[in-house]
């Protein structure tokens, strides 16, 4: 009996240590420590809209525009962000500026659904010229002189431009989401010189999103969402050049639907505000506007525009980020 239970006792200690060793090799493989977390990541993309509508508004005369972004951003921690950007749309305003160059960056807090986004951008239109108003090509203003200021555009219909419109507002986002299909959010711009009109501007909007369940379009990798947003622009009075005119406030909102495929998306949208065609034109100083008895407070030329007008939009674009597209 001695011999046989300290046999068994050897047989039992054996199999302990395989079996341990077994469940060790096993744990080791589920304890394995997670990749080493990088914090640097950039965001890209470009993008070709029909008509380039920002706020309601038209920069780019109902014609298309070709965009694109590069955006360098840096996760001090997976809830935290901070970046900085520049973008470039191509435009047709009334000083022919060049294009649209836009440099950013701010920081982007996330409190687990509620998202935040907060910084400064800068607007620079590079290349705005002073317009000869009798000069006309193609029945647009050009040339090169500057009847009275070489900061100041007069228009062959009476409007006027300063050469330089750039400005930059200051923002703050917070985007809130209810689950895998909605989200909801609030936007807040402010401008001390909006435009370069010399008076400062204010825009708040709110936003919706339903993103549709991947069930219900199939396993075709196709995706869809539906997304509105209702804003108001606030603006004061602006400065000498413009005639210290109290520019109208008005209502925009937009409506649309769009779809996903990879990396790339296809938007479709209406877009509206309550301008009327003279205080349009007051705002816009829209080189195309004519004589259409439109009349305003601000405006009482009878001459206006319809670059505030209600217009469909269609977008295709594509997005990447390196860390999850490029690896």
């Amino acid at each position: 009996m001695g011999i046989f239970n300290k046999t068994a006792s050897l047989l039992a200690t054996a199999l302990a240590i395989v079996s341990g060793s077994a469940f060790g090799a096993d744990m080791a493989v589920k304890a394995a420590p997670p990749p080493a977390f990088d914090p640097w990541d950039v965001a890209f993309g470009a993008g070709i809209v029909s008509d380039y509508i920002a706020r309601g508004v038209t920069f780019s005369n109902h014609n298309p525009s070709v965009s694109a972004y590069f955006e360098p951003r840096y996760n001090i921690t997976k809830d935290l962000q901070i970046y900085v950007g520049t973008s470039a749309e191509s435009v047709s305003i009334a000083n022919r500026a060049a294009a649209e160059v836009d440099i950013y960056g701010g920081i982007r807090p996330t409190f687990g659904a509620f998202a935040f986004d907060i910084g400064a951008w800068g607007y620079l239109f590079p290349g705005g010229s002073c317009v000869d108003g009798t000069t006309m090509t193609n029945g647009i203003p050009g040339g090169g002189i500057c009847p009275v200021s070489t900061n100041t555009i007069y228009l062959a219909n009476g409007n006027i431009m300063k050469k330089d419109v750039s400005f930059f507002e200051v923002y703050g986002k917070m985007n809130y989401t209810v689950n895998d299909n909605w989200q909801f959010g609030i936007n807040e711009y402010y401008s001390p010189n909006f435009f370069n009109f010399g008076t400062w501007g204010n825009y708040a909007s709110v936003t919706g999103r339903w993103t549709a369940p991947s069930t219900m379009l199939g396993t075709n990798g196709v995706g869809m969402y539906v997304s509105g947003e209702f804003g108001r622009q606030w603006l004061g009075t602006s400065d000498a050049t413009y005639g210290f005119t109290k520019f109208a406030d008005y209502n925009t909102w937009n409506i649309g639907v769009g779809f996903t495929y990879k990396v790339f998306t296809l938007d479709l949208r209406y877009s509206d505000t309550n301008l009327s065609k003279a205080d349009c034109n007051a705002f816009t100083s829209d080189f195309r506007a004519s004589f259409n008895g439109s009349f305003s407070s601000i405006n009482p030329s009878g001459v206006g525009s319809n670059w505030c007008g209600a217009a469909g939009i269609a977008k295709l674009s594509f997005d990447l980020t390196a860390a999850s597209n490029l690896k």
